[in-house]
């Protein structure tokens, strides 16, 4: 073994291995059913961890339920019966369409609004594509 193999499997040897997780993780919708309505008690968590404003995140959910609600505090109010399925799926695809960028896939990204259209511009990699979908 000559001198640079050597000297690079004491290196390694060193060197703390790093563990592999995901470091962007959506939690799950945490709320509950009042009658005819739905609460989810962790909105404003959500839209933070989105770093999306929650006035957006809610535009979204209401058009993409078909539904009316409110934002109260930190939590979210929806005029109708939803199950935490169906929520969890919606916040998924928001974030597939205005967080995760299409080309890195990181969740760094900003949303910037140019005349009339909406782009996301990724801070990781710079990339920067049209968003498809209306909020």
């Amino acid at each position: 073994m000559n001198e640079y193999e050597k000297l690079l499997d004491d290196a390694y040897k060193k060197v703390k291995q790093v563990e592999h997780g995901e470091r962007f993780v959506i939690p799950d919708v945490a709320g509950h059913v009042e009658g005819k309505k739905t609460i989810i008690t962790n909105f404003s968590q959500m839209a933070s961890i989105l770093r999306r404003d929650k006035e957006q995140l809610l535009k979204f959910l209401l058009r993409e339920l078909a539904t009316s609600g409110v934002i109260d505090g930190d939590r979210l109010i929806l005029d109708t019966k939803f199950s935490s399925a169906r929520i969890n799926e919606k916040i998924k695809q928001y974030a597939e369409d205005f967080v995760v960028c299409k080309e890195c896939g990181k969740p760094d990204t900003e949303l910037i609004k140019q005349d009339r259209f909406l782009f996301l511009h990724c801070m990781a990699c710079g990339a920067k594509h049209s968003v498809k979908s209306k909020i």
